[in-house]
């Protein structure tokens, strides 16, 4: 599959550990080394001051997202060629969606939890066929990942689903990944109907 350009979710806090930070970092280099454009949340603080930056250096494209009232509480990244101010947080996740080709969750809180859960359901339901991957650094991802291995079993996704969250450490080979995506072809309210008629 052709990356152009990489939705990444990230948070507006560094988190605890280094890193966390030195992976989005890493992240950055490479999708610039690559020439895939880093579409983004428009913060420039945390981890999305630490992704946009690491591109920024090494002059790859940047486009950020961002809604107006956070904009006003000046934690847009003001050194960005192309900054969208849009109306709200559902704009600004539509317009991202619209504009990547594949989505990365590095480690973050709700709000990049809520952005990946989102932008997979519809990978699943078929509204788009867009590879979804998470960083895994320092096992970040793990405790997620299991429970989305404890809703297969119990019968609330199906394993092809499961299988579309892509996952690895490395930011390099978990771009590979994404560019190595085929959609699984899956009925989901077949599946569900049969469940029902059990």
């Amino acid at each position: 599959m052709n990356m152009q350009k990489i939705c990444v979710f990230c948070g507006s806090s560094p988190g605890l550990k280094p890193a966390y930070a030195e992976a989005a970092q890493a992240l950055g280099r490479i999708l610039a080394g690559k020439q895939i454009g880093l579409v983004y949340g428009g913060g420039s603080v945390g981890m999305m001051g630490q992704v946009a930056d690491a591109v920024i250096a090494k002059g790859g494209e940047v486009v950020g997202v961002v809604p107006q009232s956070i904009a006003e509480k000046e934690v847009a990244h003001t050194g960005l060629s192309d900054l969208r101010v849009v109306h709200s947080m559902h704009e600004r996740k539509a317009l991202m969606a619209d504009l990547s080709d594949g989505f990365i969750a590095l480690p973050g809180g709700l709000g990049t939890l809520e952005e990946f859960v989102e932008i997979l359901t519809w990978l699943q339901l078929g509204i788009h066929h867009k590879p979804c991957g998470l960083l895994n650094v320092c096992q970040y991802w793990e405790k997620f990942t299991e429970f989305l291995d404890h809703i297969v079993e119990q019968q609330f996704m199906q394993p092809e689903h499961r299988a579309m969250v892509l996952m690895d450490g490395d930011p390099q080979a978990l771009i590979a990944k994404l560019e190595d995506f085929r959609p699984p072809k899956v009925d989901k309210a077949a599946w569900a109907l049969k469940l029902n008629n059990r």
